[in-house]
């Protein structure tokens, strides 16, 4: 075994750990877009329902 092989070693180590810290990171974001895309998709439908009955909730009866 020479002194090089436990450096490669510990550059592997170094390597992998950013991998695992840029894939969380990547996740994350991945998340944060679809969240995002989930509520726009939300808001469009609730634009479109309100554009075939724009007046449901415009009234309220009051009975007193």
């Amino acid at each position: 075994m020479e002194i090089s092989d436990g450096i490669n070693i510990a550059r592997y180590a170094e390597l992998s750990a950013q991998n695992t810290t840029m894939e969380g990171v990547g996740i994350a974001m991945m998340k944060n877009a679809l969240d995002m895309q989930q509520e726009m998709g939300a808001a469009i439908t609730q634009m479109m329902e309100q554009s075939v009955n724009p007046n449901l909730g415009a009234n309220v009866d009051l009975r007193v």
